[in-house]
């Protein structure tokens, strides 16, 4: 379905519509592409696959038995992604790869990187891409070019993001530190350092609302946030059930109106970011959700743990009661006071 105006009732019939559970292991990030109809997923079977979102469709899956299927992301190219690599590490050095899906082909491997890759972003933009790793360092590359173009070098395990113009890439840091750069002339340093007051867990994923005026952030402890991404201010803030094992992953809506997040504890939900309240909450049916992303120009998201799901709007829901949660969904979030 093509992404009309969403409101609140649209968001809270959001449901299953299509589920993908052939994985062998959990799913370790997915990607949208902007302009076409397809997602990307990397996954510990060391599995890339390739889907149509409009159909519902797997189109192709490629395995990379020798360097495994972390983080990932589509090139401007809708059969080139980049993908960072789980295995070998240190005996290779090729910690990413700029893959070629449609002949199944390595086009460039990117070595640098010490340890493994925890974020990966692409400009929207260019042909920059930048890659956080666990070796606490940032860097910046060009698909064009094997040698690294810029190196950051930085306390705790660092996030990254491009704002959706790609004039400003934000990194996260040690101590909930949020850095903005000019992408243009990063070698500057900082332009801006945002504080998330009080909470010094480290931020695992960071995302630029569309129109640019927000910043979504989501922290090791399963706090999530939104920013004023021109000053920095604490627009609102959920805290959701822990999750040892796993990371969890918000989304923007892309209106920017809503937040959608998985939970520690197996469920989903959704905010809306001006009246800073609860719009639904829904049992993930695949235990905690991972990997949440919504499509860029549809009423639709994924969500994945070992099992992929895409969920789009129920229309026979879209008239239930408002403030209808999904009775199965037995636990809610809690707000984090302004």
């Amino acid at each position: 379905m093509s992404l009309t105006e969403l409101d609140d009732d649209m968001v809270r019939s959001m449901s299953i519509g299509a589920v993908f559970s052939d994985f062998v292991g959990k799913i370790n990030s997915l990607d949208f592409h902007r302009k076409e109809d397809l997602l990307v997923t990397a996954s510990e079977d060391d599995s890339v696959r390739f889907y149509d979102i409009a159909n519902a469709k797997l189109l192709k899956t490629t395995y990379h038995k020798k360097h495994g299927a972390d983080r990932i992301c589509f090139t401007h190219h809708p059969s080139s992604v980049i993908c960072s690599s789980r295995y070998n590490l240190e005996s290779t050095g090729e910690s990413l790869r700029y893959l070629s899906m449609y002949d199944n082909r390595c086009l460039r491997y990117f070595k640098g990187h010490k340890d493994r890759v925890v974020s990966l972003c692409m400009s929207p933009i260019n042909d920059s891409f930048m890659s956080g790793s666990l070796d606490h360092s940032v860097r910046i590359w060009d698909l064009r070019v094997n040698a690294c173009q810029g190196i950051l070098r930085l306390r705790g395990r660092p996030t990254v993001a491009y704002d959706q113009q790609g004039l400003v890439f934000a990194v996260a840091m040690e101590g909930g530190a949020i850095k903005l750069f000019d992408s243009r002339s990063y070698d500057k340093g900082p332009f801006d350092t945002f504080l998330v007051g009080g909470d010094m867990a480290e931020v695992c994923d960071i995302k630029f609302s569309n129109d640019g005026k927000s910043m979504l952030l989501t922290t090791t402890n399963n706090n999530i946030y939104v920013l004023d991404a021109y000053g920095g201010e604490k627009r609102c803030g959920f805290s959701l059930e822990p999750s040892p094992t796993a990371n969890i992953e918000a989304t923007f809506t892309p209106d920017g109106q809503y937040v959608v997040s998985g939970s520690g504890d197996g469920t989903l939900h959704a905010w809306s970011i001006n009246m800073r309240n609860e719009v639904a909450c829904w049992n993930s049916h695949i235990g905690v959700a991972s990997c949440l992303k919504w499509a860029p120009r549809r009423a639709m998201f994924v969500a994945a743990s070992t099992v992929l799901t895409f969920w789009i709007p129920d229309n026979s829901k879209s008239n239930a009661e408002p403030g209808s949660m999904d009775p199965e969904a037995a636990s809610q979030s809690e707000h984090i006071s302004q």
